[in-house]
């Protein structure tokens, strides 16, 4: 059974990125622009994984992450950061958040599967 990624992030060019990504490595992909989408989603989608950015509107990566986290039914699916930032600073409210890992855009393909594979083992 494919394993099925939920990516959030505002930027239409790094979904689309993703999407291609993500397929063409064999996974499911789910999509959300932004993180109150991105819990919207979430219930139906019950994926494996989730990719998010950090800076988007309406709700960022930080308060996406918290919003998954509190949820039991979520509380243990891996969340990748992806995002642009490379501050050791938010790299700790991520974590802090409940994020698992982060990638700095942008990104490499194939180190993102890798990072995708290592943490759905």
């Amino acid at each position: 059974m494919k394993k099925k990624v939920l990516t959030v992030d505002d930027s239409r060019t790094i979904r689309n990125m993703l999407l291609v990504t993500l397929n063409n490595a064999g996974f499911e992909t789910i999509q959300a622009e932004d993180g109150i989408e991105g819990l919207e989603v979430l219930e139906d989608a019950n994926p494996d994984v989730i990719v998010t950015d950090i800076n988007m509107p309406r709700l960022d990566g930080f308060g996406f992450i918290e919003g998954v986290r509190r949820n039991e039914k979520f509380r243990a699916i891996p969340i990748l950061v992806l995002t642009t930032e490379s501050d050791a600073e938010k790299k700790n409210r991520a974590r802090q958040a409940g994020a698992t890992g982060w990638i700095v855009k942008p990104f490499d393909p194939t180190k993102l599967i890798d990072a995708i594979e290592r943490v759905t083992a």
